[in-house]
């Protein structure tokens, strides 16, 4: 793990943080208070960027209908069959599973169109619909880009607990979706399974999210949730983690573990979520209407499996259609097509008033860098701009989505940040537009530092990038010249290094310890264990 370095030492300056690190904590508190007026806040709408005509929409639905009709999903599971078969649904020769355009239709109507993603702490709780804006970490990365030696090591069960209780301060991630794997017990999957829900518990009270392959650890795991809480059947009544999968492997079949999972999800009446990632021109047609086409039609395989199962069942309807490298057939996540696609992916899933889970800010690049910086923002600001509800922005992901990046996690968050603003867009009023105080300026002092307007909206008005550098070239030079990579480092430090929050109960942990095969040292949950200066 990174130690202390000079990098920290340079750029911890008392006038620097002394300046900054009073007036964060207000804005913080304000905006955990749900203050009105604040700059950014969680759920602020998006779907101004509409990059489909209604035309191209319907277009794309109706063939999307004849895919599912004619051509079906193949390998559906019996579990599957039990409902959708008596439903309507056929198989043809090759026992591949058709559903009926009618059938599909009816059930894009039953289908929740609004759900509140609980979190451990009820104040964090949401509400997900129309076009409300979260930010969320993802992906099951197997890789830690380490800062100092600049090359990727694999992930770890303790990395995971880091990252929770980095994303646990960094205002604009707002929910906690697992960021990458616990590489040293992927062999186990059970202890893997538990041991990463444990690690998420532990280090946020956030929303979180668990990518579960095993159907047979959701009873666990829902156990390992009740122990915490202290009483049976508590987690079910306030679901607080969403487990979600892969259940269609394109092009059109399902994949028999994830659907597995799916199909229990639905019995047990909590949101599914999925994630339906084609790659065009590789596991989906090149052209990206089709790789849309395809891609919904996967989508709306599953909302139609979800909901014969319960109707009115809540999804996160994630149809995330993924972009190659047509000179390569290389994954190409960072690319203005992908930034494009996922944003009309978007406008299609929001046209049905579905729930998303939409993905953004991957990059090419292998570190955080430039490439990282323009491939992120625009991705991310495209599919804000769409309206995704659960954006999966993965904060800190590099390398195509094989590594992570604690520092890349805290440049994020402030880009993050400035997407929100971006979305909350301007206000005109009497009031704001200004007209009296332009007067009173022009005929009086000629500037307008001391108004008292500028002053009352520097922070309902204004969002302040925690790291990002806006010093005087005089002062940047002075205080040893440091990018913005070395100042996020020194911040990943500080962060890490302090808190360690007690979300699980002494009397909670011991419950859950002693029923399941939890590995997390209780040392390395303690400041003085050796890691990020502590």
């Amino acid at each position: 793990m990174a130690k202390d370095s000079p990098v920290q030492k340079s750029s911890a300056k008392p006038r620097r943080a002394g300046r900054k690190s009073g007036g964060r904590a207000g804005r913080h508190a304000k905006r955990k208070q749900g203050a009105v007026g604040m700059a950014v806040r969680p759920g602020t709408e998006g779907g101004a960027y509409k990059p489909l005509s209604d035309r191209d929409i319907e277009r794309i639905h109706d063939t999307a209908l004849d895919v599912l009709a004619n051509i079906g999903i193949g390998d559906p599971i019996p579990e599957m069959l039990e409902y959708a078969l008596p439903k309507g649904c056929t198989l043809d020769d090759s026992g591949r599973l058709l559903f009926p355009r009618a059938l599909v239709e009816e059930l894009i109507d039953v289908s929740a169109k609004e759900y509140v993603a609980h979190a451990p702490n009820p104040k964090n709780d949401q509400e997900i619909k129309g076009n409300r804006v979260h930010m969320a970490t993802s992906g099951e990365a197997v890789n830690i880009l380490d800062y100092d030696t600049q090359t990727y090591r694999p992930s770890t069960l303790v990395d995971l607990y880091d990252a929770a209780r980095l994303a646990d301060q960094l205002e604009h991630i707002h929910n906690f979706g697992q960021p990458f794997i616990a590489s040293e017990w992927s062999e186990d999957v059970f202890v893997h399974d538990m041991n990463i829900a444990y690690a998420e518990l532990a280090g946020t009270q956030k929303p979180i999210a668990l990518g579960i392959a095993m159907v047979d650890h959701i009873d666990p795991l829902i156990a390992l949730f009740d122990a915490y809480l202290g009483r049976e059947g508590g987690f079910l009544e306030r679901p607080f983690c969403i487990f979600g999968g892969c259940p269609i492997v394109s092009p059109l079949r399902f994949g028999k573990e994830n659907a597995e999972v799916l199909v229990k999800v639905a019995q047990l009446g909590m949101t599914a979520d999925i994630a339906i990632a084609a790659q065009a021109g590789a596991t989906a047609p090149a052209a990206l209407a089709g790789a849309l086409v395809q891609t919904f039609a996967s989508s709306l395989a599953c909302l139609c499996i979800v909901n014969l199962i319960r109707p009115g069942a809540a999804i996160n309807f994630g149809i995330w259609p993924f972009i190659s490298d047509l000179r390569t057939g290389a994954f190409s996540g960072g690319s203005g097509e992908e930034a494009l696609v996922i944003a009309a992916a978007t406008q299609v899933a929001n046209h049905y008033g579905f729930t998303t889970s939409v993905p953004s800010g991957m990059t090419d690049s292998k570190t955080m860098d430039a490439q990282a910086g323009y491939e992120k923002a625009i991705t991310t600001t495209a599919v804000a701009l769409a309206g995704g509800n659960i954006v999966s922005a993965y904060p800190g992901i590099v390398g195509s989505l094989l590594a992570q990046s604690f520092e890349g996690m805290v440049i994020d968050n402030d880009m993050l940040g400035s997407v929100m603003r971006l979305l909350r867009g301007i206000e005109v009023s009497d009031e704001t537009l200004s007209y009296d105080i332009i007067e009173n300026t022009v005929r009086g002092v000629g500037h307008y530092l001391n108004q008292g307007q500028t002053l009352e909206i520097m922070q309902t008005e204004y969002l302040y990038p925690e790291i990002g550098d806006r010093r005087t070239a005089n002062d940047w030079q002075d205080g040893g010249k440091e990018t913005v990579y070395e100042l996020a480092h020194a911040r990943v430090n500080r962060l890490l290094s302090s808190h360690y929050p007690e979300y699980i109960s002494p009397e909670a942990d011991a419950r859950i310890r002693d029923k399941f095969p939890i590995k997390l040292d209780p040392k390395d949950m303690k400041p003085g264990n050796g890691r990020w200066g502590g």
